[in-house]
């Protein structure tokens, strides 16, 4: 939607019923009051003007009826909805966090990359961030370390193009239970980084995440048939187990996408947990860039 045809406000949670409208119970003064607003909420399909009641920080009403506040902000002409959740953010620096906020993003998640050191990723944003924000350990950034790979944020030597010994799998796996034990939120993916990482080792590393009930977040092989790289990871979530998230599909399959949209709908109808994204804009920038808001005034200056 462009910004100038709609403003919205983004709350952390909406109501406490699934009907979407919780009366107060007695009348009350809230603390904060958004009113008139048009509440869109997709759990429970609320989609209708009502008045938001916020006590304590928390969402106590969301009624049709006007509710009373210290501080009452008029949304009328508004959307008031859940804050967004951004599965696939690289960009996770104060300035990042504070474009995404304005854009109505509350949670800035890194489940692609993610990090191979969950305690020093938080570390450096405890009690400083802007917004929520959670990592997952990735099984690249892993493989690094193990393989001896001092690339940047991808590998540029033996991670990628050295393959691993029985050894090598195991210290990884380690490495990633460690990972989900320190608070990583899921398992990051990405093959067509690693293209040295056998199907087996893959494989092993969905096995880890399907222990601890970990989403695995794949950027998957690609190439002049991306459907193998599908096959691969759809493959591994049916053996293991484990949930399975595959990144930007669109730049992944480009003119397959029909064929693995198909292969994702299929996966879905025989129950298995599989889930896509999608760029929302018809571009994409083939590079991954540490920060994304110098990558776009980088193209800002070369457009003149």
């Amino acid at each position: 939607m462009k910004r100038e045809a709609l403003t919205l406000i983004a709350v952390a949670a909406l109501g406490t019923s699934r009907g979407g409208a919780q009366q107060p119970q007695q009348p009350q003064i809230y603390d904060v009051v958004i009113a008139n607003g048009r509440v869109l909420d997709p759990e429970s399909r609320l989609d209708a003007v009502r008045h938001i009641g916020i006590l304590e920080n928390r969402i106590r009403a969301v009624s049709e009826v006007p509710l009373q506040g210290r501080t009452v902000l008029d949304a009328t002409g508004m959307v008031v909805a859940p804050g967004f959740i951004d599965l696939h953010a690289h960009g996770q620096t104060p300035e990042n966090y504070r474009l995404q906020a304005l854009d109505g993003v509350t949670t800035a998640l890194e489940l692609e990359v993610g990090t191979e050191d969950p305690d020093a990723w938080y570390a450096t944003r405890d009690g400083k961030a802007l917004i929520n924000y959670g990592a997952s350990v990735g099984h690249i950034r892993v493989r690094m370390v193990v393989m001896g790979d001092s690339g940047g944020l991808l590998p540029t030597g033996p991670g990628a193009s050295r393959t691993a010994t029985p050894e090598q799998i195991e210290r990884m796996k380690q490495l990633l239970e460690r990972g989900l034990q320190r608070g990583a939120v899921a398992v990051g993916f990405g093959p067509t980084y690693t293209p040295a990482a056998t199907r087996w080792e893959i494989l092993e590393m969905f096995r880890v995440a399907a222990r601890y009930g970990a989403s695995a977040h794949v950027h998957v092989r690609g190439g002049a048939d991306s459907l193998i790289g599908f096959e691969e990871a759809i493959a591994a979530a049916a053996v293991s187990g484990a949930p399975l998230h595959i990144v930007h599909i669109n730049s992944v399959s480009t003119g397959a996408t029909p064929r693995t949209l198909q292969l994702v709908a299929e996966a879905q109808a025989r129950r298995m947990d599989v889930t896509a994204e999608a760029y929302p804009y018809t571009a994409g920038h083939g590079r991954h860039d540490r920060n994304p808001v110098g990558a776009v005034r980088r193209l800002a200056r070369a457009a003149g």
